[in-house]
């Protein structure tokens, strides 16, 4: 009964809403003829918002959805996810693509990953390269693709022992350690350093990427024995031969801080308008802010995060705060208070959130409504503006409850990602618009006015009811009559992939 009337009520109910989000400004008397000027008077800006969710292969959390699936189906797989990110209002996505050593795309360095085709090193059949038909068919739908690099994991439980020829763990088998159920790269190793930044800026340079991203693994997180006590991490001979006196824990820390400053200095060297962004554990150390408690990343991952924000060796920091908003030692509200008040060099903050929680199922830990209120806090917050989701398995189409109230609430208006201002560019002249009239349709061609290239354009319509408010891709050059119906003006602006924006062009229409 309950489904049926949400079936009944929801057409009805997202209606409304949407015509509520749509009217914005002075309107005068409905029907009055309005010139181009008038139009610009009640322009409503664009909404600014990363909205983003994480796409996890790693032991086929998101995709594909087992390993050695034939190339159509992994296909169909992944344009059903970019389809559902973009109708839930999604602007991004966040892709693994090297979970363990392995390459879910085209690599000379790296082995096919088993995730992908059921054994490592054995290409898809037939053949095809994921990265590059992901990277097309997001932009396709205007959406960012950052890809997601792990950059020390060499083997994972859920994965089998045998190894291409080309793994790492054969390649550098001194500088390869097991350690628990899993394989380590030794970061302090400069053959695995530069390994891992050679794999990085590879895709850096052979693909059409936003972004490039990585998580909380760098050094991993201790593994207990029999007794509860931790084990050691089997890095003893690199200490050895390259530790030169220094503490153990500052050794590890600056293995750490060096791969992510050559990284950041390696993709900016090759393509200045690739993002790089970290999502580290959420707390930096216990009492930070004062009152938090919990895991101390510093000491247990030797990453000092708080040091890679203020030294601005990020775009954007997403940290997981994978915790509701009343914890008593990790509360999200001043958490998230925290990493902005560190973000002296005024990158963008675009916390984590553990949407899995409030998945259904046995282990549901949080209503719905958690998700929406740290949304809403998030937006609250000054020098915050996103939030990026794990996972995209929470977001299936079965999980009505979540997924629906994301684009009737807080998603029901797009939004274009954040302008990231200091890494240069320019905005782009305002785009030429034409109106057309085939077989009684309105039709609005849409042309860049200038040479700089545009990912984006951003329509707004103003019909009878106020605005409604769209977000299409470059590649596009005529705006759907559909939105059309009715209207009596458009405005488009060109947005670069940095997120520059244009004047807009406004066309009064028959």
């Amino acid at each position: 009964m309950i489904r049926f009337l949400r079936a009944l009520l929801l057409p009805l109910v997202l209606a409304v809403f949407l015509s509520a989000c749509a009217s914005t400004g002075s309107l005068s008397v409905p029907g009055e003829a309005r010139t181009v000027e008038q139009v610009r008077a009640i322009l409503p800006h664009i909404d600014r918002e990363f909205r983003a969710v994480w796409v996890a292969t790693v032991a086929n959390i998101d995709w594909p959805s087992e390993p050695g699936l034939p190339t159509h189906q992994q296909q169909s797989e992944l344009i059903d996810i970019l389809d559902r990110v973009r109708m839930l209002g999604l602007n991004a996505v966040i892709l693994q693509i090297r979970p363990t050593a392995d390459a879910l795309y085209e690599s000379d360095l790296e082995p096919w990953s088993y995730y992908l085709t059921g054994q490592n090193g054995v290409a898809p059949d037939p053949a095809y390269d994921p990265l590059a038909f992901a990277v097309e068919e997001s932009h396709r739908r205007g959406i960012d693709l950052h890809v997601w690099f792990n950059p020390y994991r060499a083997g994972h439980p859920t994965a089998p022992d045998t190894l291409a020829a080309n793994d790492v763990t054969n390649r550098f088998p001194d500088a390869v350690h097991a350690y628990g159920t899993q394989r380590w790269m030794d970061p302090g190793a400069p053959e695995i350093a530069d390994h891992s930044f050679a794999v990085v800026m590879d895709v850096v340079e052979r693909y059409d990427i936003d972004g490039v991203h990585m998580d909380d693994y760098f050094y991993p997180y201790a593994v207990r024995d029999e007794d509860g006590n931790d084990v050691p991490f089997p890095d003893s001979v690199a200490y050895a031969r390259y530790g030169e006196g220094m503490d153990l824990g500052d050794w590890r820390r600056q293995n750490v801080d060096h791969f992510i400053e050559r990284v950041y200095a390696g993709i900016k060297e090759r393509k200045p308008w690739v993002l790089f962004g970290l999502s580290p554990f959420g707390i930096w150390r216990p009492g930070h802010p004062e009152g938090v408690t919990g895991f101390d990343q510093y000491e247990g991952l030797y990453a000092d995060a708080r040091k890679w924000l203020r030294n601005g060796w990020v775009d954007y920091y997403t940290p997981q705060l994978y915790w509701p908003l009343n914890s008593q030692g990790q509360p999200y509200g001043p958490l998230l208070d925290w990493w902005v008040g560190e973000n002296v060099t005024h990158r963008h903050i675009w916390p984590g959130n553990a949407i899995y929680r409030a998945d259904p199922g046995p282990n549901k830990a949080w209503p719905v409504q958690e998700v929406l209120d740290q949304i809403e806090r998030t937006r609250r917050t000054p020098g915050a503006s996103g939030n990026v989701f794990f996972s995209m398995q929470a977001l299936r189409p079965d999980d009505v409850d979540l997924s629906d109230s994301l684009y009737l609430e807080p998603y029901a208006k797009p939004a274009l990602p954040p302008p990231t201002t200091w890494l240069g560019g320019e905005a782009p002249a305002a785009p030429k618009l034409e109106a057309r009239s085939l077989g009684g349709r309105v039709h609005v061609a849409v042309a860049p006015g200038s040479a700089v290239p545009v990912r984006r354009w951003a329509v707004q319509v103003l019909g009878p009811d106020g605005w409604t408010h769209h977000v299409l891709p470059a590649m596009e050059r005529t705006i759907p009559p559909g939105l059309l119906q009715g209207a009596e003006a458009v405005a488009v602006r060109a947005i670069t992939r940095l997120g520059y924006e244009s004047e807009p062009s406004i066309l009064l229409l028959p």
